[in-house]
């Protein structure tokens, strides 16, 4: 994932949700009830954390038992310590008293407890990338870590690069928001080289140790809030001498595993990529922006995201005098106006009849002339005057302009192409000679997608005429 191109924007919860959802989740819970429990007779080790001893009372304090109650009880405490919830007073004693940030949790703002929380998300991401040391114990009951083949910063670039692929999946256009995302798929995106169609016997072993690995990590990140995750069956990995486990139908994707950022998860992963210098965009970041940085802000978002944006944007405004200052930001003769004129026809879709003015302001306009006739339309209003042949072929150009730079060369424009050509009978021989910055670049992409070989080279033949006029 490349930090040079935004990312798809995401839509956030509120920060006063967000901080429910975070004082809910076990783990942080869990911390602060150890900070409010640590006392004088707490004792820490030279790492911070509860020594051995006070393992039992601490579970005993969560309410904890059973083989894991140890083990909870201590990743409780050392998020405590490194969020900010318990402070060690004194090193060599061993002596803790509650953190200056413990108050954030009942006193703070939203904020203040999201920053606790993200605090406590990167102590569970830094655990994630440690392997189980227990079946590397030496004879001195500490890890034999020359028998580990473990590279920290690989472990961590791989996870970072799973979610980061989660992330996009969570956010982009094609996926229904909060829809789970299988876990062989997930391990692949990462594992199975882009141009590979048919995965070797190898790759596909690297997926399948992925997935395990993942399986565990994903395990550690539900109890912060991070993920909601349904783990992999284990009948799946039922050894060979064991019992054979129960036939289970082989077309259930979700016994592999399936896993989905929370709504608290992807604001801690668009946390951490702002932090990383990814442009992350969320929906409503322009919410209090000019007309200028809401259309061209908006240029690259999915069709859904752009209106919600938008819709944002316009809620906080005047609509008479939001179209006014739409129309204005969507003038221009730069390779983006296009795009631009585009969004704002969107935006002026969502508003309402008290915009009329403003439209009916620019019909003699060059630029919106054709764009403000074509709402007047749509919004039934009386006495609009027909556009003259120039408008029509200018607002064509304009608009194929905007399609190609929005899409690229897709099957709808590939459609919008063809019908042009069909609709009109003499095209090409007027439409080379309209006057604007685009048209040799739309017949050149026309000449492109029409399937039709004597079509597409009267396209060609007309961007010819369209650069040498243009003197290009």
């Amino acid at each position: 994932m490349s930090d040079s191109s935004p990312l798809p924007p995401v839509r956030l919860h509120t920060e006063a949700e967000l901080a429910r959802d975070a004082l809910s989740t076990p783990l942080l819970s869990r911390a602060a009830r150890l900070a409010r429990w640590a006392g004088p007779g707490t004792r820490v080790d030279a790492g911070g954390g509860l020594v051995d001893e006070q393992l039992p009372a601490a579970a005993e304090a969560l309410g904890l038992s059973g083989d894991d109650a140890a083990a909870d009880a201590s990743e409780a405490w050392r998020v405590a310590v490194d969020a900010g919830l318990v402070e060690v007073v004194d090193e060599e004693e061993g002596t803790v008293r509650a953190g200056e940030d413990l108050a954030l949790l009942t006193g703070g703002s939203p904020q203040d407890v999201l920053t606790v929380w993200l605090a406590a998300l990167e102590t569970v991401l830094a655990d994630a990338t440690v392997p189980d040391l227990d079946g590397l114990l030496g004879d001195d009951g500490e890890p034999d870590l020359t028998a580990l083949d473990w590279d920290p910063e690989a472990e961590a670039e791989f996870l970072d690069g799973v979610l980061g692929n989660l992330y996009l999946l969570t956010t982009g256009e094609d996926s229904p928001g909060g829809a789970p995302v299988p876990l062989p798929a997930l391990a692949a995106s990462v594992i199975v080289p882009g141009d590979m169609s048919e995965p070797t016997n190898d790759v596909l072993e690297q997926v399948s140790d992925a997935m395990m690995r993942l399986d565990g990590q994903f395990r550690m990140l539900e109890p912060v809030g991070f993920v909601a995750y349904r783990p992999v069956d284990e009948a799946l990995m039922t050894d060979a001498d064991e019992e054979p486990a129960a036939p289970v139908d082989d077309t259930d994707v979700s016994r592999y595993g399936v896993v989905r950022l929370t709504p608290l998860g992807l604001y801690g992963m668009r946390a951490r990529l702002l932090e990383a210098g990814f442009d992350a965009p969320a929906v409503g970041d322009l919410a209090d922006k000019g007309a200028d940085v809401l259309l061209d802000g908006t240029a690259a978002f999915p069709p859904a995201a752009a209106q919600a944006e938008t819709e944002q944007w316009l809620a906080r405004r005047e609509p008479l005098a939001a179209a006014r200052e739409l129309l204005a930001a969507a003038r221009g003769a730069d390779p983006g106006a296009p795009l631009r004129r585009l969004r704002c026809q969107q935006a002026l879709s969502l508003v309402g009849a008290s915009a009329e003015p403003a439209l009916r302001e620019v019909l003699d306009d060059p630029e919106l002339g054709g764009l403000a006739r074509v709402w007047l339309t749509e919004h039934g209003a009386a006495d609009v005057p027909a556009p003259s042949e120039a408008m029509v072929y200018w607002l064509t150009i304009d608009t194929l302009a905007a399609q190609l730079a929005a899409e690229g060369n897709s099957e709808e424009l590939r459609a919008l192409v063809q019908g042009l050509a069909q609709q009109h009978s003499g095209f090409f021989a007027a439409v080379w000679r309209v006057d604007h910055p685009a048209t040799a670049d739309v017949l050149e992409a026309m000449g492109r997608l029409h399937p039709d070989k004597k079509v597409a080279k009267e396209a060609r033949k007309a961007a010819f005429k369209a650069r040498s006029q243009q003197g290009g």
